[in-house]
Parts: structure tokens; C-alpha cells; sequence
């Protein structure tokens, strides 16, 4: 099948999208999650407590690995603006990254034993810096096309409403992987090792197969090939000059700054000061479900309120839930378990709802352009949000070294403990407040966005020798 009998008609707004096409969308976001979700809330603890790599070891790689970022997310997002390919200047991105991710995958896990420490080192970051550019060649051109799969202001709120739903056996395959390492890992270390290899290996296999079926399968627009940006300065440029693209640079650089200790410290909270490491599941459950029930609730309301009202109450409920924390950790179980639902529900809000808003901006490049820069604004997004998480996890890590953090302890002192609670409550509830005072000034709502699709149409039925 080629890009061009792949592709229908283009969608004009108020068209549906097929459920075909939502279905097929949404299935790389579940390999990935699958694959990607224990790397963010167990390689810490897996490298450290399994692997006997220093904490800030672990946290520069990270960091090194995602300051890589800052080179090939711009690049893959420039090159796919402008490729041409009978398999679309998205999909064919896509296909060529699946069997590396799964093999970047497979390494990752799976160090040699005799390596030892320095070489273990090495290994871990060689491994993570081609996991970081494998997943870049999917996630930049996979997130560009859900950007311009359809035009309609409300149908990308729908369609990316899918694509979280569809991550529900994702999220339930990936806590079963969690507990099978967590549950190996306490077992020992050989035992450890072994699970983590074989689960890759799985994992691995899962993304690539439903990456290739994506991309073989989906929907691209023909019309958008050949208008990216014409060099990379002028495309990036073009960004920087959006006042839309510039305000949400501000906000994703805060706010994952803010978050991206959450996953690297999360297994340190349950084991080395709640003391409930046998409950990680529990709680990523207590995180994940209610994500899911809601998403629906978030589509209706997206449809009667504002989009930016949406968000600001997903911030506002994240630096909330953020702040209980610091509290909650001290107090009975159910308090965290009700803590960290609030915060599912926070998160699922900014799934369903922020990438639709990211759709809008960049048809307001196309209508002050005349160009189509998916790539170019998905991988400066991509770009703040991987180095906000990276500069986040890697100080985290540095500040459980700095505070005494042993991985042969059964207790840890008391600097460790209060380093970990700040860095799971202070910490993420300042960069949110920060984030949602700098989002109250977003302006671009849906009857401007109506005018500058209308003028976008009239503008490409001209072009065509059709009558505006």
C-alpha cells in the first residue's frame, strides 16, 4: 500500500474521523507506554538497588541522554516536515523507528553481568542515548500527524481522546511489568536481571508490531507534503515567532520541570519512606483509572467550556495535589491513594486537552505561513518538556546522592527522606502554579480559530482551482 492509496480525502472541519483511524492512531501510544512507562518509574530503581549504579550516576545519564535531545528532537521534527514518500512524510518516519526502538529496548535492560560497574556505566548510557533517538524518529513525526489528521476544533479533542483510551491496556500491561520486575528484583539480583531481559524482549517486540501496523495503515494528508519550513533556521524561527507556540514554550519548559521527577523518585517514596513498595502498583492504579473514567467527562465539557478553562483546572489540580502531598505522606494510606486520584484525574484532563490546543497553534503557522511545520513545533515542545523532565530527574537523583542515599540501606536517614517527599509535593506544586499563571494569558480561542480555518480553506481551494 502506498502513502497515496492510504490517504483519503482531506478533512474538512466538522468532518468525523473514523473510528478506524482513532483506533489505529492510538496503538503506537500504546506500545510505547507499554515499553516507555517502566523506563520513567523503575530503571532508576532497577540501575540503582539491581545494577549498583550510584544515584547520581544514573541521574546524569538521563540528563546527558536528553540534553541529546536537544539536537535530534529538531532535526527528526524538520526532516519529516520535508520529506517526500509514497508512505507519507510521517509514516515512513515511523516504520523505520520501530525495530530500532525495540532493540535499544532489549539493550537497556539487559547489561552483561560481567561488565562491572564502570562498564555497566557505559553500557546504560550508550543504550539510553539510542533509545532516546530511535524513540525521537517515532514520537516527533507520530505526535506531528495527530496535528493535522483533522482541522476540526473539536474533533482533535476527540481523536486525542482516543488515543488515551486506547492506552488502557497499555497502562494495565505496564503495571504488570512493573510488578514482575519489583517482584524479581527483591528475589535477587541474577533474578532481576533475567526478568528485565525477558520483559523487554516482549515489550520490545509489542511496540514495533503495532508501530509498523500504524504506519502502514493510518491516514496522512498529501496535500501537506512538501510544506515544511524551508530550511531549519526559518522553520524554528517561525515557532519562536508564533505568540501562541511561544507562551505554551514557557508553560511545557515549567511545568515538566516541575514533573519530571515524579517518575525517577516515585519507587524511592513507596520503598524508602512510605515503606510500601509491595503498593507501587496500587497506587499507579489509584493514578491510571481515574484518568480513564474521566476522559469521557473532559470531551463533553471541552464542547461547553473553553479549552484553556479545561487546562488551567488540570493545573490547578495538579500543583493542589502536588502540595497535599507533602502532607499526605505522613498521614494514613487512604490518603494517599485519595491524593494520587486526584492526580489521575489532573493528568488525564491535560491528555485529552493539551494536544488538541497544540493542533490549533499550529494552524495559526499555516494561516500566517502558508506552510505546514507539524514536526517543527512538535519537537520544540518535545524538546522543552525532555530536557525540563531530564534537568528535574537528574537533579533529583544528584540531590539523593548528595543527601546520603545508600542502595545497600534498609533505612534510609532522615535528609534522604525529606529530599524524596519534597521532590514528589513542593517541588511539581510551584512549577504548576508558575505554568498556570503564565497559560492565563493564552488567547487563541475557538471563534478565532474558526476565522483563521476559514481563511486557510478559501486559501487552498484557490490554489486548487476550486472557488473559495
Amino acid at each position: 500500500m502506498t502513502g497515496e492509496a492510504a490517504a483519503p480525502a482531506p478533512q474538512r472541519p466538522g468532518d468525523a474521523l473514523p473510528r478506524t483511524t482513532l483506533l489505529l492512531y492510538a496503538a503506537p501510544m500504546m506500545g510505547f507506554m507499554l515499553a516507555g512507562m517502566p523506563i520513567s518509574m523503575w530503571f532508576g530503581k532497577f540501575s540503582t538497588d539491581t545494577l549498583l549504579i550510584p544515584a547520581s550516576a544514573m541521574g546524569l545519564i538521563i540528563m546527558f541522554g536528553r540534553l541529546w535531545d536537544g539536537i535530534s528532537d529538531p532535526m527528526a521534527g524538520y526532516l519529516s516536515d520535508k520529506t517526500r514518500s509514497r508512505w507519507g512524510r510521517r509514516r515512513s518516519w515511523m516504520r523505520a523507528a520501530a525495530l530500532p526502538m525495540a532493540v535499544a529496548l532489549v539493550a537497556l535492560w539487559s547489561p552483561p553481568a560481567s561488565l562491572g560497574q564502570t562498564g555497566t556505566i557505559v553500557w546504560l548510557a550508550v543504550a539510553y542515548i539510542l533509545w532516546e533517538t530511535a524513540s525521537t524518529g517515532l514520537v516527533v513525526p507520530y505526535a506531528a500527524l495527530g496535528f493535522e489528521l483533522t482541522p476540526d476544533y473539536h474533533e482533535r479533542t476527540r481523536l486525542f481522546t482516543w488515543r488515551h483510551l486506547g492506552t488502557v491496556p497499555a497502562y494495565g500491561g505496564s503495571l504488570g511489568l512493573l510488578y514482575l520486575l519489583r517482584t524479581s528484583a527483591e528475589a535477587g539480583p541474577a533474578e532481576g536481571r533475567a526478568m528485565a531481559t525477558g520483559l523487554a524482549v516482549a515489550a520490545g517486540a509489542t511496540l514495533a508490531a503495532v508501530t509498523f501496523l500504524a504506519a502502514t495503515r493510518l491516514p496522512e494528508p498529501t496535500h501537506h507534503q512538501g510544506r515544511g519550513g524551508s530550511n531549519p533556521f526559518d522553520a524554528f524561527a517561525d515557532v519562536l515567532r508564533n505568540p501562541h507556540a511561544r507562551l505554551l514554550l514557557v508553560v511545557f519548559a515549567v511545568e515538566s520541570f516541575g514533573m519530571g521527577t515524579i517518575g525517577f523518585i516515585a519507587p524511592y517514596l513507596m520503598d524508602d519512606v512510605l515503606h510500601r513498595s509491595d503498593q507501587l502498583e496500587i497506587v499507579l492504579a489509584c493514578w491510571m483509572v481515574p484518568q480513564f473514567l474521566m476522559a469521557p467527562l473532559w470531551l463533553r465539557l471541552s464542547r461547553r467550556l473553553s479549552k484553556k478553562r479545561l487546562v488551567l483546572f488540570g493545573m490547578g489540580l495538579y500543583g493542589f495535589g502536588f502540595l497535599a502531598n507533602w502532607w499526605a505522606v505522613a498521614g494514613p494510606d487512604w490518603l494517599i491513594f485519595a491524593n494520587v486520584i486526584l492526580l489521575g484525574m489532573a493528568g488525564g484532563l491535560l491528555a485529552v486537552v493539551s494536544p488538541s490546543i497544540q493542533a490549533d497553534v499550529v494552524d495559526y503557522d499555516e494561516y500566517t505561513t502558508g506552510e505546514r511545520k507539524e514536526g517543527a513545533y512538535t519537537a520544540l515542545w518535545n524538546l522543552l518538556r525532555k530536557g525540563g523532565w531530564a534537568a528535574s530527574a537528574g537533579m533529583a537523583g544528584i540531590a539523593l546522592e548528595l543527601s546520603g542515599y545508600d542502595g545497600h540501606a534498609t533505612e534510609q536517614v532522615a535528609a534522604v527522606k525529606t529530599t524524596i517527599v519534597v521532590f514528589v509535593s513542593l517541588f511539581p506544586a510551584a512549577a504548576y502554579a508558575i505554568g498556570s499563571l503564565v497559560f492565563a494569558r493564552f488567547s487563541l480561542n475557538q471563534a478565532e480559530h474558526a476565522a483563521l480555518r476559514a481563511e486557510i480553506e478559501r486559501r487552498r481551494a484557490i490554489a486548487t482551482g476550486g472557488k473559495p
